[in-house]
């Protein structure tokens, strides 16, 4: 969801985080990764302009941030 809402391919995202799309790919499937390897998936959408809120009235979700300025 957070990939999709800055309109980034797999390939963006592996791109920009340094990891290949294949990870990307099996973790968006939910297999298992290291936590180094999320974080680092966390870090580079929070830098894309994603907020992780923890609950919004249905559980947790994602949202942009609103531009500065």
């Amino acid at each position: 969801m957070a990939r999709a809402a800055l309109d980034w391919s797999v390939r963006d995202l592996a791109s920009r985080s340094g990891l290949s799309p294949n990870t990307v790919s099996r973790i968006e499937n939910g297999a298992d990764a290291y936590g180094a390897t999320l974080k680092k998936l966390e870090q580079t959408l929070i830098e894309g302009g994603v907020e992780f809120i923890p609950e919004n009235g249905g559980g947790p979700g994602v949202r942009l941030v609103k531009p500065r300025g």
